[in-house]
């Protein structure tokens, strides 16, 4: 019994010494930079510069490493967290790429690129999913897709139009605040690294991508909607230069009432969206940055986009941020440059008013990022001062106290007497997941000062309510709502006088009606 106490008793001890020594050894390995012997050459490192053998990160973990070199699962830990950290930055910086592709299927959908043009005859309704339309504009929209040769677009005259590239950038205007003037002109788009005769008499503008989405809203005349889109049937084309002779006829879709979706992935399939425009364009269309981050994902040009099941894993992640990311800065954006007045719940991503989200040598990256997710196309006459054209915009929310907007409850805005615009002023209630038209029982969830009936106050002012049920005798000032469900709003004013951009005349924020 003694000699079997021994026996154990020693065991227990080599046990124990053994895992002493592994401890030991597992310590020396990422030992402190106290069992280092000091050499003749041997200086004080400046206080920084070293990386200590254990780092606690919050986000991460525990982070080992042998005199600043990590170990294998410190590295393996490391690189799972870059990857997620490209990936987000992937989503944020590239939405607006995401965005164009969906665009482009959308479109093409209905017909062949360069030949087909979507119409909404009767205006465009809330069945169709696009990001924030309004209710009042006759819309029109093209997919033109260069070749080797320059092509031609016929362009009415009384429109508000413009073409962007497939990356999203702004290629030119037409109609009211194009080179035309308003008059309808021929516009002639140069493909990248052309270098044929360019004839006159044409609206010229390079670009660098092959597919552009071509995008114009007419206005109704008398409350119809017929004279803009008879302008677009006589005088839109699309068709290369050498047909300038003989050209091709369009094919015009009607759209009103049909379902049509051009709205982006939220999910991680919002890579592959971003994928398509890759392979099909030329990198160097795009911003080296861009490019370097979706690079670094695996979005390369020429190659196959094929994750594997970390890399997914790490891309259904990012994506989930992303999305919170991208919704959180619009909704609820901390930038105190986002928002349109002092202690206000207005807002308009179109900061410094400036298309391009510059600012003082910065790209304001959280603004272009908002912006993308929240509406689509791009030009200078939605932020720049013009003053009596284009149309300018004040975007919700939230009510005056910040309080989300919730569809079972009713709010009041106030619209001021003599309202700084040669048009119209409108109001336009969006679902907060699609940020297309909220789908209630009313064709067009919407309200614009045109309206017949529409009740002004005594001052001249009007009170426009947004909900479920509006104050006795104010019913025909009401947009109405889905009870338990969020929305949002955007004012647009049309025609934008001086007032407008000095801020000197504008809408109340939004009041809980009790």
């Amino acid at each position: 019994m003694k000699n079997t106490q021994t026996i154990l008793v020693a065991t227990l001890i080599l046990i124990m010494t053994a895992c002493t020594d592994q401890t030991k050894e597992k310590a020396e390995s990422v030992s402190s930079e106290t069992s280092i012997p000091k050499m003749k050459m041997t200086t004080d490192t400046p206080e920084g510069i070293a990386t200590p053998n254990t780092l606690n990160s919050s986000a991460i973990g525990e982070l080992n490493f042998f005199d600043g070199v990590p170990v294998p699962e410190t590295a393996e830990k490391i690189y799972d967290y870059v990857d997620l950290h490209n990936a987000i930055d992937a989503y944020i910086k590239g939405i607006h790429i995401a965005s164009m592709s969906a665009m482009k299927i959308g479109l093409t959908e209905f017909g062949p690129a360069n030949e087909t043009v979507l119409l909404y005859e009767d205006l465009m309704d809330s069945k169709a999913l696009w990001l924030t339309p309004n209710t009042t504009s006759v819309y029109m929209a093209s997919w033109l897709e260069l070749g080797d040769e320059p092509m031609v677009n016929e362009t009415p005259g009384d429109v508000l139009g413009f073409i962007n590239d497939h990356y999203f950038k702004y290629v030119t205007d037409f109609g009211r605040l194009g080179r035309d003037r308003a008059q309808g002109g021929k516009y002639l788009l140069i493909p990248r690294g052309y270098e044929g005769d360019i004839p006159e008499g044409y609206f010229v503008s390079r670009t660098n991508t092959s597919g552009h989405w071509v995008i114009w809203r007419g206005f109704q005349k008398d409350g119809s909607p017929k004279p803009a889109i008879d302008d677009t049937k006589a005088n839109f084309k699309i068709y290369p230069l050498s047909q300038k002779d003989n050209p091709p006829a369009m094919n015009f879709v009607n759209m009103s009432g049909k379902f049509n979706n051009t709205i982006h992935r939220m999910d991680a399939e919002i890579f592959n969206e971003i994928n398509e425009v890759i392979q099909s364009e030329p990198v160097e269309a795009e911003n080296v940055e861009i490019i370097g981050t979706l690079a670094a994902i695996g979005i390369k040009k020429g190659h196959e986009f094929k994750p594997d099941a970390r890399m997914q894993k790490i891309l259904d992640e990012a994506a989930k941020i992303g999305a919170a990311i991208v919704r959180t800065q619009m909704s609820k954006p901390r930038s105190e440059y986002l928002y349109m007045y002092e202690n206000s719940q207005w807002v308009n991503p179109l900061a410094y008013r400036n298309y391009t989200f510059e600012h003082e040598g910065a790209r304001l990256i959280d603004a272009r990022a908002a912006f993308h997710f929240y509406a689509t196309g791009i030009t200078p006459a939605m932020s720049l001062k013009l003053i009596g054209k284009g149309s300018q915009y004040a975007c919700a929310y939230s009510d005056k106290d910040g309080n989300t907007f919730d569809g079972s409850k009713t709010y009041k805005v106030n619209v001021p007497a003599d309202a700084p615009m040669l048009d119209f002023w409108s109001f336009t209630i969006y679902d907060n997941q699609t940020r297309s038209m909220l789908q209630t029982d009313e064709q067009f969830p919407g309200i614009d000062s045109n309206k017949e009936g529409l009740v002004k106050n005594a001052d001249g002012s009007y009170d426009v309510y947004i909900g479920p049920k509006a104050p006795k005798g104010m019913e025909n000032n009401l947009i109405k709502t889905i009870p338990g469900k969020g929305w949002n709003t955007i004012f647009r004013l049309y025609g934008p006088l001086e007032p407008w951009f000095e801020k000197t005349w504008r809408p109340s924020d939004f009041e809980l009606v009790k």
